[in-house]
């Protein structure tokens, strides 16, 4: 992709939006399954990227088979590290200074000895790769707990209490709590709950919404889990009230552009609403959302806003901005990136007379 303008590589970003698995590199998971003896579908070992929509329930299994089968080559303490430092490292790569990785832990526990060793495994690493980020240029991480809303909301309320137990506001703590998978299944309300044991922890509330299902869903999600943030919330943009209503609560919108086209939320990437989001005073954070099955990583999204949509410098800047005000970054980390991104568009662009 053709970029003008400054170069979108040293533009500070925070990625509030990356899933665990789904950031994995594919060599990554070719890699594991090899040592593992597993055997991945054919377009994770040589048709990739794949093809996909999950705008019908055949289009979603699809993209879950695929899901399921990366995160199966999953199966240890060592592979879990990898994920966390290879994330950083990528986003670092990409000028990614914060990230905020979101994680299941009930999905690696098996291998591990439960859900708290995973967890920790998780923290540690992401403390690890942070304290080492000003030699590796790494992204420092923090960790977003997340519950499935395809398992009972009883299990999401044990998310929210280990959650609670490691929360704080640093690298390699638990910032968040999340509500992911397709949001066609399950009750919204059935996590109230589980939400409300998080906020009394002081977690950041960042569900899943607005993104296979309609402004609706956005409203239901807004008046329930009382969230922070959303994952994705595109579709909050078809009905004028609620995306008024997202606007005036400050409630960010973690918009991926990228899955939102390969998942078939929009058929082409201008049919995503960024710049209508943008007008409208919402409050937006890019991010990869699974880069690992849409082939598209963080700077992409930054490009994809620049080459698609329009956005100038200035936007661009207005938009990393954004994601660092949105994020849990300690105060150190926003203030050095801010200071940064105010740098960056005061430095003239490559092709200025």
């Amino acid at each position: 992709m053709t970029s003008r303008g400054r170069g979108l590589r040293a533009l500070p970003k925070a990625h509030l939006h990356l899933h665990f698995t789904g950031s994995m590199q594919v060599e990554t998971v070719r890699e594991m399954a090899t040592g593992h003896g597993m055997r991945l579908p054919e377009v994770l070992r040589g048709g990739y990227p794949p093809q996909l929509s999950a705008a019908d329930e055949r289009g979603w299994f699809r993209f879950q088979r695929l899901y399921d089968a990366a995160r199966h080559c999953v199966q240890g303490e060592a592979d879990m590290r990898r994920i966390v430092r290879e994330a950083a490292l990528t986003d670092g790569a990409e000028g990614g200074r914060w990230l905020e990785i979101q994680v299941d832990p009930t999905s690696y526990a098996p291998f591990v000895g439960g859900i708290t060793p995973a967890l920790e495994i998780v923290l540690d690493e992401a403390r690890r790769v942070s304290a080492e980020a000003a030699v590796t240029g790494a992204a420092q991480v923090g960790v977003i707990v997340a519950a499935s809303r395809t398992r009972h909301p009883l299990e999401a309320r044990t998310l929210a209490r280990l959650a609670a137990k490691y929360a704080g506001d640093r690298p390699g703590e638990v910032l968040g709590f999340g509500l992911s998978n397709d949001e066609r299944r399950g009750n919204t309300g059935d996590f109230e709950r589980a939400f409300r044991i998080a906020a009394r922890a002081g977690l950041t509330l960042v569900p899943h919404a607005g993104e296979l299902l309609g402004p609706d869903a956005v409203t239901e999600t807004l008046d329930r889990l009382h969230p922070d943030r959303l994952g994705h919330g595109v579709r909050s943009m078809e009905d004028p009230a609620v995306l008024r209503r997202v606007v005036d609560s400050g409630v960010a919108l973690e918009v991926c552009p990228g899955s939102n086209v390969s998942l078939g939320v929009y058929r082409e990437a201008p049919d995503v609403p960024l710049r209508s989001l943008v007008a409208a005073g919402a409050t937006v954070a890019l991010g990869a959302d699974d880069p690992l099955l849409f082939d598209s990583r963080l700077l992409d999204q930054y490009e994809t806003a620049r080459t698609v949509h329009g956005l100038d410098d200035a936007e661009l800047a207005d938009l990393a901005r954004a994601s660092f005000r949105a994020s849990r970054a300690p105060q150190e980390v926003l203030d050095a990136a801010l200071a940064d991104i105010d740098a960056w568009l005061a430095d003239p662009p490559p092709d200025a007379a």
